[in-house]
């Protein structure tokens, strides 16, 4: 029989079981059988078609923005997904072009190419406030989206944030490392969430990254963020989170550190916590309104 973990909230009492799946549990009766969200495209002129799963419902709605060569079928989307039902909010995760089910080719992206994607499923698909939720280089973007949509954009949840990592990683490398890449056309990284057990990045993507850079000048983000990072994050060190919070302009900003946390935060506790934090907003944002 699975673990079960409660927790009570303001709405109800919060139920995690161990594979990470998330409701809450009312006394009023609601949930019961859930509908369970399909998979939907989304067409766009001359661009990749975007897969995306979506639930309506109430205001403030949550959007999740997974990570690189990731997508919106990972054990955070889908839990955050449950939760979100469960309450009767809105949720939207989808995947960029290039990954997961959407169309397009991977190798071809660019940060500019999937912020385009996050703004045009937030003009089309998301309605009224939203709370982002970034994970790793969803981090970024979920930065950069907020930037450029702040009055839809009424809390971000950054995890593992890595805000202008590959630029910031490529610089830490030894000169003559760089100048091999350089002269190569490509940077090989290390990774265990590929096959292959590498990423290769063009200097051309490198490049076209440094013009979304954000951690050298005032982040203009006034709302709520919260930062969730491991300290065993072994891709995007954890004081990135703490980088993004000085530059931010919000005057409501939180640090979260994990001390086992790892990179992808799926862990059971992890979830709890990002459930958690997103709940607390979700009663602030309400509240406020």
């Amino acid at each position: 029989m699975a673990a079960v973990v409660l927790r009570h909230c303001r709405r109800g009492l919060l139920l995690i079981t161990s594979n990470g799946a998330v409701g809450t549990v009312r006394s009023n009766g609601f949930g019961g059988v859930r509908q369970k969200s399909t998979l939907q495209y989304i067409s766009r002129p001359d661009q990749p078609k975007l897969a995306y799963s979506r639930v309506k419902g109430k205001s403030p709605g949550v959007v999740f923005l997974p990570g690189y060569g990731s997508n919106m079928n990972g054990q955070k989307a889908e839990a955050l997904e449950e939760f979100c039902k469960s309450l009767g909010h809105a949720y939207l995760r989808f995947d960029y072009s290039g990954h997961g089910a959407s169309e397009g080719v991977f190798a071809e992206g660019t940060i500019g190419t999937w912020k385009k994607d996050v703004l045009f499923m937030l003009d089309e698909l998301a309605e009224g406030p939203q709370i982002l939720v970034g994970s790793s280089m969803g981090g970024w973007l979920m930065l950069l989206a907020a930037i450029a949509r702040p009055e839809k954009t009424k809390a971000l949840v950054g995890i593992s944030t890595a805000a202008d990592c590959f630029i910031t990683a490529f610089k830490t490398l030894p000169i003559e490392v760089r100048k091999e890449c350089e002269d190569k056309g490509v940077w090989t990284v290390p990774t265990k969430n590929t096959e292959e057990g590498m990423y290769t990045v063009t200097m051309d993507f490198l490049r076209e990254a440094e013009n979304h850079c954000i951690l050298q000048s005032p982040i203009p983000i006034t709302c709520p963020v919260r930062l969730i990072h491991g300290l065993k994050d072994e891709y995007v060190p954890w004081h990135i989170s703490m980088q993004v919070a000085e530059r931010v302009l919000s005057p409501d900003v939180d640090i979260i550190l994990r001390r086992h946390g790892q990179h992808r935060m799926a862990e059971k506790d992890d979830i709890k916590l990002i459930v958690y934090t997103i709940d607390d907003l979700i009663d602030k944002l309400t509240t406020l309104v």
